[in-house]
């Protein structure tokens, strides 16, 4: 593999982003071989990476929101690869991204493909990799349900408002979790198998996740026995969930569980949840929260 060559696969409707355009071309005035294909439509991202590795591109970089973040990264990590990922965040939530401190600027996000990769942990769903987190109850139908004209209005709040303008469609999901030396089994309101921390436009379901000890962590948001308060103060009540960080865990669900994954939605009556460690080598700036040796 050639030590400066990259690709970027972008998410189509960023084409004409003249930002990010310009970032591109000061890449290349630096002496970098950075090429770009454009998505059209779903299966683009995955297909793209495949051409990209049998290409001998060394790094690729994922150019989109979260969900072609995802789309990216599974493709690299399936193909078991030594070319490394670099994540250019372009959506509203950018969840992933925020957490690890990596730059929102096209510009200084392109600029760390200067900088050394890391291993890092992928999380698996059943046969589908994650790059962040998998959210489940009341959190995952509200990003399922949050209109892409209400995001280009309030960026990430917009997670936030339609949550609590659905409030009264709040419903507890019956569950059963099970994985090493840990069982918790009742009614919950929000879910998050994290292997990144936040989720939802900033809600950090998963606080202390980092994304190299081969774990994911677990956060439960227990039902209460009276629906009180508000979504963000339940939200913000972290003493209220239970935690737990676990190699696997598997999750049962009689009357089934919508599911999120890093924007996927899905439904569940049984799956099962493992940390794939070391499963992907990514750039992220120095003293990133989301390594457990910063730097």
């Amino acid at each position: 593999m050639q030590a400066r060559k990259a690709m970027l696969v972008l998410h189509g409707k960023q084409a004409m982003n003249d930002e990010l355009r310009d970032a591109v071309h000061d890449m290349r005035d630096s002496g970098w071989v950075l090429d770009v294909r454009v998505t059209w439509e779903a299966g683009d991202a995955q297909r793209l990476v495949t051409e990209a590795l049998a290409a001998g591109y060394s790094h690729i970089v994922a150019g989109g929101g979260d969900g072609t973040l995802r789309d990216v990264a599974e493709a690299m990590g399936q193909a078991g690869t030594d070319a490394s990922l670099v994540l250019l965040p372009l959506g509203t939530a950018n969840d992933f991204a925020k957490a690890a401190g990596i730059p929102l600027e096209p510009a200084a996000a392109l600029a760390l493909l200067n900088v050394a990769a890391q291993p890092i942990d992928l999380g698996q769903a059943g046969d589908q990799l994650f790059l962040n987190m998998a959210t489940g109850g009341f959190g995952s139908q509200v990003t399922a349900n949050t209109s892409e004209d209400l995001k280009k209005v309030l960026g990430a709040a917009a997670y936030l408002f339609t949550g609590l303008t659905r409030f009264s469609e709040l419903q507890a999901a019956s569950v059963e979790l099970q994985g090493p030396d840990f069982h918790w089994q009742g009614d919950l309101l929000a879910l998050g198998i994290g292997n990144g921390r936040q989720a939802g436009g900033g809600q950090e379901l998963c606080p202390d996740a980092v994304v190299d000890d081969g774990l994911l962590d677990i956060a439960v948001l227990p039902a209460p026995q009276e629906m009180l308060g508000t979504l963000r103060d339940l939200l913000a009540g972290d003493g209220l969930f239970v935690r737990a960080r676990l190699p696997w865990v598997e999750i049962k669900s009689a009357q089934g569980l919508d599911l999120n994954l890093d924007g996927e939605p899905l439904q569940t009556t049984n799956l099962r949840f493992e940390a794939r460690p070391a499963a992907l080598r990514l750039h992220l700036p120095a003293g990133s929260p989301l390594l457990s040796r910063p730097g």
